[in-house]
């Protein structure tokens, strides 16, 4: 059967809300969830084509996600400003007038270049979008997520938070990146010891490699990475997977995507 929005699926009723969802993973992601009825509000910086100088805008994620029968809105947000962030919140819940059930923190902004060189205002404003907004989001949405008993919080890493090991052989200046990432996901784990006995699951997923503008912008797929590109649709998949866990047995999770679907014996679904 082709790919098709399930207005009655498992995540009918819920509203999720999903960061950097303008191109890319996050387009993915929120399309994923709404294949299953979610009610979906994605929020970038870039609206409209000339927003920014890469492919892709909330317009027509949107588009895309209406088209097939979705029920999906925007908001535009800077998740550098802590305004912006609670503004994004207040506007997302009020758009469907109910509280968000799901929160996808996939927003980043980031910065490839070795320690000695990196400004201080690049530090800040990565470590802002990559690890404070996904913290104050979560602060804002969780007593909404309280009061129903259930919520899901997903947060996007990346294998850059793992450690790196001897021999080394140099970098491209990913030490910030892998910083924000091992920082995101220790505020998961962390998170979910604190707020599973309220029924909110908090987890990570991983992507790995995936082919979409942003990796593309920093020239990381080469003769060298291309045999390890992910579909994206593994990536959704597996965020869908989280986006629906019961918290009493599925949380506290650093999940890369592929593995985590072959544990659940999933193959991803197709994205409408």
């Amino acid at each position: 059967m082709p790919a098709s929005i399930n207005p009655n699926g498992t995540l009918k009723g819920k509203v999720a809300l999903v960061t950097g969802a303008s191109r890319g993973i996050g387009e993915a992601i929120a399309v994923r969830l709404a294949m299953e009825g979610a009610k979906v509000v994605v929020s970038a910086r870039t609206v409209e084509e000339g927003d920014s100088r890469l492919p892709g805008t909330l317009t027509h994620t949107v588009e895309r996600l209406r088209a097939a029968g979705a029920q999906a809105v925007l908001v535009k947000a800077d998740l550098a400003q802590a305004s912006e962030r609670e503004r994004l919140v207040e506007e997302a819940s009020a758009a469907f007038d109910q509280n968000i059930d799901i929160l996808i923190n996939n927003a980043a902004i980031t910065y490839f270049m070795p320690v000695q060189d990196f400004t201080e205002k690049r530090f800040k404003l990565m470590m802002e979008v990559q690890v404070y907004a996904p913290f104050h989001l979560a602060q804002l949405v969780m007593p909404g997520m309280r009061a129903k008993g259930w919520g899901a919080i997903v947060n996007i890493s990346s294998p850059a938070g793992i450690h790196p090991k001897p021999p080394y052989r140099g970098g491209r200046g990913g030490t910030v990146y892998g910083m924000c990432k091992a920082a995101l996901e220790r505020f998961t784990t962390g998170l979910a010891s604190e707020v599973q006995s309220d029924g909110i699951a908090v987890n990570v997923v991983s992507p790995g490699l995936v082919d979409t503008p942003g990796v593309a912008v920093h020239g990381l797929i080469n003769e060298q990475s291309k045999d390890r590109v992910q579909p994206i649709e593994y990536i959704a998949e597996a965020v869908y997977q989280l986006a629906k866990a019961d918290a009493a047995t599925m949380t506290g999770r650093v999940d890369y995507a592929e593995p985590f679907l072959q544990e659940l014996g999933l193959q991803p679904s197709e994205l409408v």
